[in-house]
């Protein structure tokens, strides 16, 4: 009875054993079939994935290649619009605006040279008048050493003056070839089609010939003041001439009469 119990007992465990490895072995699929669903969903979503951002590249590709292509229409079609503008008329006034622009600075230039050399003409005439004129007032009354100072002063001067007004005949040729040339670049405009660039030259020249013209009143008074100058150092030096030589016949009147 004893080996009979042991035989039974022996008999059930290896049954629950069995039916243990029958519950482990059916579980197995299920297990099986989460993990493949799993990695079904993952690689069923990683394909799905990558070829969304694929149609998202694939978009902003078409995209920056569309606009590529109207940027490159609307420069063809400015340069196609400067191309037609660039006609022989329009070239022509672009050539006349460069000629005019040069041509009024040429006469700006020209004009400033001018009024300076002449303001300096004027203030060396005047400069000279003055000392002349301190020379006459004092003749008779000066040392030998004093009065050959002032005649080199004078002298000196008067090179000065002749110097100025080279430098004004100099700049005044350039002025007037400014001049002429404005006159000419502002018919060219004219007859280009460029009348604001004709107008603008003419005005040009009509404000130097005013500006010259009133520097050559200053020259033509202090002239004018000089030429004066000159006579009355004429009239001054026959003056002491004459009571120089009455001085000279008194003395030798006086002479003779002591003699007597």
């Amino acid at each position: 009875m004893q080996v009979v119990r042991q035989c039974s007992a022996c008999a059930s465990r290896a049954a629950g054993g069995f039916l243990r490895n029958q519950t482990d072995i059916s579980l197995l699929p299920s297990r099986r079939g989460a993990v493949c669903s799993r990695d079904l969903s993952s690689s069923e979503s990683g394909p799905l994935s990558s070829r969304k951002s694929g149609v998202q590249k694939s978009g902003e590709w078409t995209n920056a290649a569309n606009m590529s292509i109207a940027s490159l229409s609307v420069a063809r079609g400015l340069f196609t619009q400067q191309v037609e503008t660039l006609t022989h008329d329009s070239l022509i006034r672009r050539a006349v605006s460069v000629v005019t622009d040069s041509s009024s600075t040429f006469l700006s230039q020209t004009t400033l040279a001018l009024i300076d050399a002449l303001t300096d003409y004027s203030k060396a005439v005047h400069t000279r008048i003055a000392v002349q004129r301190r020379y006459l007032a004092s003749v008779g009354k000066l040392t030998p050493s004093e009065e050959d100072l002032l005649k080199q002063a004078i002298n000196d001067l008067r090179a000065e003056v002749t110097y100025r007004l080279d430098e004004c005949k100099r700049f005044e040729s350039s002025w007037i070839n400014a001049v002429n040339l404005c006159v000419m670049a502002a018919e060219a405009a004219n007859t280009s089609g460029a009348e604001q660039a004709s107008i603008t030259v003419r005005t040009n020249i009509q404000v130097a010939q005013s500006q010259v013209e009133e520097a050559r009143r200053v020259s033509a008074d202090a002239e004018k003041k000089l030429a004066e100058t000159k006579v009355e150092e004429i009239q001054r030096m026959a003056e002491y001439a004459a009571s120089f030589e009455d001085s000279e016949e008194h003395e030798v009147h006086e002479a003779y009469l002591r003699e007597d």
